[in-house]
């Protein structure tokens, strides 16, 4: 049994400054930079896509208002996907950081916000009952976990780099390796959900999911730069994904097209 790991340390060094806001109000929503509903190539899309004009409802008082994240609501290893879920040593993997902050239009923190992130394994494997795919499933990883943003928005978390895998979308159809993200407002209709994938992984650009997005630079946006900043040596790579909640820069949010 691998000797006890220690305390995960906040990664955060040089943080760049965050971009200039503007004067005004809300800023105009570019609507082109989203996928069809309705994209072919992504076989699923044809049958989950709606036929008919969408309906527009008012949130109740009870969606807008709650619930509230607090660190209560937190574990003390609910950030470190290396040891919240080991039995009897390490989950096989590369060791990977994560972090970032979430942020809004004007480039503030958004503070004491609930991040939740889900992945594969090292081999691609989820832990779920209807994943078969051959890769093993790894008894010292559980591929999920969350983490309160600080008073600056600032989030991070400790993983193994999930795996690539492969999905019945054409006869050779392989998902980049990525991490699933949820991030929630101050209740759940507020809940937005995205995807985070690695700097230079090359089955980004032929991922039949990703060619959907239009626009290069909204797709960019969901990949995560190396952080060699933020990296532990002979331990941990890292790797800074900021997650913008509207705007001109705003992160793609698969639940949100409409526009964030």
């Amino acid at each position: 049994m691998n000797a006890q790991a220690p305390a995960l340390q906040d990664p955060r060094l040089n943080r760049p400054e965050p971009f200039a806001p503007r004067d005004g109000g809300f800023f105009q929503r570019d609507r082109s930079i989203h996928p069809p509903a309705h994209a072919p190539g992504y076989k699923s899309s044809v049958l989950r896509s709606p036929r008919q004009a969408l309906l527009s409802l008012e949130s109740s008082v009870s969606e807008i208002t709650g619930p509230v994240f607090g660190h209560n609501d937190l574990g003390p290893l609910d950030n470190d996907l290396i040891r919240n879920y080991a039995k009897d040593g390490d989950p096989v993997g590369e060791r990977t950081i994560i972090h970032g902050r979430v942020l809004d239009e004007t480039g503030r923190g958004v503070p004491s916000t609930l991040v939740e992130f889900w992945q594969a394994n090292a081999g691609g494997r989820y832990r779920h009952k209807k994943d078969t795919y051959l890769a093993p499933v790894d008894p010292n990883f559980g591929g999920c976990g969350r983490a309160l943003t600080d008073e600056t928005g600032y989030y991070y978390f400790r993983t193994v780099k999930p795996g690539p895998y492969p999905w019945r979308n054409y006869v050779n159809s392989w998902r980049p390796a990525h991490i699933h993200f949820s991030v929630f407002g101050s209740g759940f209709a507020q809940r937005l959900i995205t995807q985070m994938y690695f700097e230079g992984d090359p089955l980004i650009p032929v991922c039949p999911i990703l060619t959907t997005i239009p626009d290069k630079d909204a797709l960019d946006r969901l990949v995560a730069p190396l952080d060699l900043n933020a990296s532990t040596p002979f331990d941990s790579l890292a790797y800074r994904f900021d997650i913008v909640l509207r705007g001109q820069r705003s992160t793609y949010f698969e639940n949100r097209s409409e526009g964030n």
